[in-house]
């Protein structure tokens, strides 16, 4: 957790409740100046070539490597992740964003040659070229706080683009890191890193950026569309959801409870894509049930703290609101009272009217319910505000896909779930207040490129 002041962030750590350091806040009305530096850096950049861009890239990927027990040891600090998670979700993860951007840029940023008709069009060549945006100014939150920035500062500056971003307030150490990174493999102000609150996310939003990215809550990613929409300014928007798994009745029970347990408790649940809510078969129910206590039995003691205590207790308010209502506690349900940590809970008996099937809960909570046909499982997991990720669990394939893409959202799995959101060439996507615009793939590159007709006449009639 950390309080923003006036001039310094106030740092805690999740793991103990105790207050670890601080660290300067970046004063608001610096902003304008930071994004003209970032500005001036940029239009050198982009004069370029590819390759010396790529270059670049490949620079940052030998610092950040070089770096990475640091990383490591700042993500176990201030964030509570496990090492192994802080190693396989941001660290590894990293490399392959490096190698997927640095294969795939090329190709992506290639001029489109438009066909003309030679007889109507004489001497004429038409060709779509892309150029970078300028300034993107990023917003970013602290579940992820290595590996988010990173997928989108990286195509960011192989297209040309300079950026200039603010860390989560939670995660200003893991940001001070990954500035160190930076300065070290870019030239100056090329990446630009703000520290502090809300107040430096507004005025980033009002300092002449070209673009915004943001991820996070749904409440700010309105606020940040409307600030952005008063300036013409266009953002992405990478928000909140309510994943759904469907568990059909010819599931591989170990695996599909292996992979639940997974979805649902990595990161402490405290992730947009995680499995938040179950259908399952009711014929399969009682036996799913008695693997995924028996997987979660497994992990438990790996579970990180959630994040603050104001995240502690909206989990456990979803918990006792549920159980009040009729849900049965099958393992976990109360705090451990060390640190902000929460102990892998299961509930069953639920109903989709409780807030723990209907608001995200962000932390780790696995709550079931039986279904009985599968246009009842379809409906139920598509009744829901969010639309990021659905996941259908089946032997059929065939049948589980056609399933899965009845439901609105942006990323779909069978008989897995979570882990394409680091992937360069995967679209990461949401529908609803999930958000909009998309990271990963060509189609996160249209946030940071502007397409430029040009036509070059070669007749001399």
């Amino acid at each position: 957790m950390a309080y923003v002041g006036d001039t310094q962030i106030h740092l805690q750590d999740p793991r103990t409740g105790q207050t670890v350091g601080e660290l300067p806040v970046t004063p608001v009305a610096d902003l304008p100046a930071l994004v003209e530096r970032a500005r001036k850096a940029g239009d050198a950049w982009a004069r370029l070539p590819l390759e010396s861009r790529k270059d670049g890239v490949r620079k940052l990927a030998r610092e950040f490597l070089a770096r990475a027990q640091a990383v490591a040891d700042v993500l176990v600090a201030e964030i509570g992740k496990p090492p192994g998670e802080a190693w396989t979700s941001e660290i590894v993860t990293a490399q392959e964003l490096f190698d997927g951007w640095l294969e795939m840029i090329d190709d992506e940023l290639a001029d489109i040659p438009v066909s003309l008709n030679p007889i109507n069009y004489p001497g004429k060549d038409l060709a779509l070229r892309l150029d970078p945006v300028g300034v993107i100014g990023m917003i970013m939150p602290w579940n992820y706080p290595i590996h988010l920035p990173l997928r989108t500062i990286v195509p960011a500056v192989l297209a040309g683009d300079a950026v200039v971003w603010k860390p989560s307030e939670h995660a200003a150490r893991c940001g001070a890191l990954l500035d160190e990174i930076f300065r070290a493999a870019f030239p100056a102000d090329l990446v630009i890193t703000v520290q502090g609150g809300a107040a430096q996310g507004g005025a980033l939003v009002d300092a002449g950026v070209d673009r915004v990215v943001f991820t996070g809550s749904v409440p700010t990613g309105r606020a940040v569309a409307r600030r952005a929409a008063e300036r013409l300014v266009p953002c992405s928007l990478e928000l909140g959801s309510k994943d759904a798994a469907i568990v059909l009745h010819d599931a591989d029970l170990e695996r599909t409870a292996n992979g639940l347990v997974w979805g649902a408790f990595h990161n402490a649940g405290q992730d947009c894509a995680s499995v938040e809510r179950v259908y399952v078969d009711k014929r399969i129910h009682d036996a799913l049930l008695a693997k995924i206590l028996e997987a979660t039995a497994g992990m438990a003691k790996d579970l990180g703290p959630l994040i603050d205590q104001r995240a502690l207790d909206k989990v456990h308010g979803h918990v006792t609101a549920a159980v009040a209502a009729g849900a049965v506690v099958r393992t976990g349900g109360a705090p451990t009272g060390i640190g902000w940590h929460y102990p892998a809970t299961v509930l069953t008996g639920v109903t989709d009217d409780m807030a723990v099937m209907r608001d995200e809960t962000f932390g780790p909570i696995l709550p079931i319910a039986a279904f009985d046909t599968e246009d009842e499982a379809v409906a139920r997991a598509d009744a829901s505000p969010y639309g990021l990720t659905v996941s259908v669990w089946s032997r059929d394939l065939k049948r589980a896909q056609a399933l899965a893409s009845r439901v609105r959202v942006g990323v779909q799995y069978v008989n897995n779930c979570c882990f394409t959101g680091p992937m360069a060439g995967a679209a990461w996507s949401g529908r609803k207040e999930s958000g909009y615009g998309a990271t990963g793939s060509r189609f996160g590159l249209d946030a940071l490129v502007v397409p430029r007709t040009v036509c070059v006449d070669r007749s001399r009639q």
